[in-house]
């Protein structure tokens, strides 16, 4: 009848939607069309999109072993050996003599460490096939590798680190089994227990992508760049671990060790940034309270403390702190420079000196300017106080501000004016110190000649002035001398 004709119509229109929808499998050629575009992209290297396509033919034909065998080539070819390994176990399920499968699956088993697997995928090729020479040799290869895994475990066991880590380059390196995640964690112990951090985050970082939840690689990779002082890294694995699983207690543990203290390193840097130096010295001293137990923390801390005194002008606690600083880690050249800095405030040029001179052994490439212009500022301020040291006439600090140094000057004038000598000698050498304190305040109160003889220039010495000088007296400036013939100038005191 006209409606059961278009009831059947319909139907057929249907089926055909759902066909092109994939709900109901796709067509026979639209199969062939997905693998022959497959082995089109993936000869031409594009290797996603070959993959999509045989997504498609697996999802349209879930019955067709070929299908998986070819997916399995794509995610070879992209270095996905995991994903490879359940297609082409498909495979083998539906057609058990796929020999090409077999002997796929059971190179893949034996690169992952998986022997005795292995060992049966060659056993079953050359039991269809026993001169399949390919197959020998990879069993002939899996039971090499069974020896050596067993003779790095007995020399493990009996701890001898070093033969072991030789054992394991012969199973790792020599690409018998370098997706191996047990060999390469093995090795990491003995270089661990050997006190090689790094080599062993360079074995331990690849398992982590060779096991699917490798939460212990995490964790102890970790932990080893917590112990390097790599706190950034170190939480970064931390986190990797707890992506895993929230609620691994081991991994939370370390997790809020590493976060708080993580914290409290980056808002130090950020006060000294601020020049917030007090405030820096409290975070880094908060330091070395959350993690006293490693040693790069306390240093760190020791090391930025003694940064942060000099920067604050406090010399003798600055030196104080530099010199356990330097104990700790005598190849610091940082912790030297800064050291130096305290010297030179302490107007102990020799010391600094001696301290830049050390600094700049470290420096093995020679680069570092700070290093190089310190050291000329430390030897002319050391030449310049053989000659005239402007603070240590007037008996002031080098952080001392205008008020004191005037304070200062004030009280040695009032005591070396020549006025206050009866003797000829005597007031000639009242006149010579007085000239020397009045130099001294003249230098230190005026902020660009104090700049020059901080850089290590004196600014009343004739041979740093354009002409030769012009000095008018002993270093006095010509347009000011109050000893000069004909001088107008009267010393008053001024009492605040």
């Amino acid at each position: 009848t006209p409606v059961s004709c278009c009831a059947l119509l319909f139907l057929a229109r249907l089926k055909c939607r759902f066909h092109a929808s994939g709900v109901l499998g796709a067509t026979h050629v639209e199969i062939e069309h997905h693998l022959e575009m497959g082995r089109k992209l993936l000869a031409a290297g594009q290797l996603a999109e070959a993959l999509s396509h045989y997504h498609s033919a697996v999802e349209g034909d879930s019955k067709n072993y070929l299908t998986y065998y070819k997916r399995a080539a794509v995610f070879l070819a992209m270095g996905k050996s995991k994903s490879a390994l359940p297609d082409l176990t498909k495979a083998i399920q539906l057609k058990p003599d796929f020999l090409a499968a077999r002997l796929q699956r059971g190179n893949i088993l034996l690169k992952q460490g998986s022997t005795q697997e292995a060992m049966e995928d060659f056993k079953a090729v050359l039991q269809r096939s026993p001169d399949h020479e390919e197959a020998q040799d990879q069993l002939m290869r899996a039971n090499e590798l069974e020896e050596l895994q067993e003779e790095a475990h007995a020399a493990y066991h009996q701890g001898d680190y070093s033969t072991t880590i030789n054992v394991l380059e012969r199973v790792i390196e020599v690409c018998i089994s370098p997706w191996d995640p047990e060999s390469r964690e093995l090795r990491a112990e003995c270089y661990i227990r050997m006190g090689d951090p790094q080599k062993a985050i360079l074995d331990l970082t690849p398992t982590t992508r060779l096991r699917n939840d490798n939460r212990a690689a995490f964790l102890k990779l970790s932990m080893l760049h917590y112990s390097l002082g790599d706190h950034s890294e170190s939480l970064n694995h931390i986190r990797e671990c707890l992506k895993l699983d929230q609620d691994d207690k081991e991994c939370f543990s370390h997790y809020k060790q590493v976060k708080k203290l993580s914290k409290q390193l980056d808002s130090a840097e950020e006060l000294i940034q601020q020049d917030r130096h007090q405030q820096a010295v409290d975070k880094y001293e908060s330091v070395m309270k959350t993690e006293p137990n490693i040693l790069f923390y306390t240093n760190l801390a020791k090391e930025r403390i003694c940064f942060c005194m000099v920067k604050l002008r406090l010399s003798l606690e600055a030196i104080d702190v530099c010199s356990e600083a330097h104990q700790r880690d005598p190849r610091n050249a940082n912790v030297l420079r800064d050291r130096a800095e305290a010297y030179i405030f302490n107007q102990e040029y020799e010391k600094a000196v001696e301290d830049y001179l050390e600094a700049r052994e470290f420096d093995s490439e020679g680069e570092r300017m700070d290093l190089k212009e310190g050291l000329d500022r430390a030897q002319k301020l050391l030449k310049i106080s053989r000659k005239r040291d402007y603070y240590k006439i007037l008996g002031v600090g080098r952080g001392a501000n205008k008020q004191e140094i005037i304070k200062a000057y004030r009280k040695l004038a009032q005591q070396w004016h020549p006025d206050n000598f009866q003797s000829e000698s005597e007031k000639k050498e009242a006149e010579k110190k007085f000239i020397d304190i009045a130099s001294a305040k003249e230098v230190l109160i005026d902020p660009e000649m104090r700049q020059k003889f901080d850089a290590g220039e004196d600014p009343l010495d004739p041979e740093n002035q354009q002409g030769g000088g012009g000095g008018g007296g002993q270093g006095w400036p010509s347009h000011f001398n109050p000893f000069e013939s004909g001088s107008s100038f009267h010393f008053k005191f001024h009492h605040n």
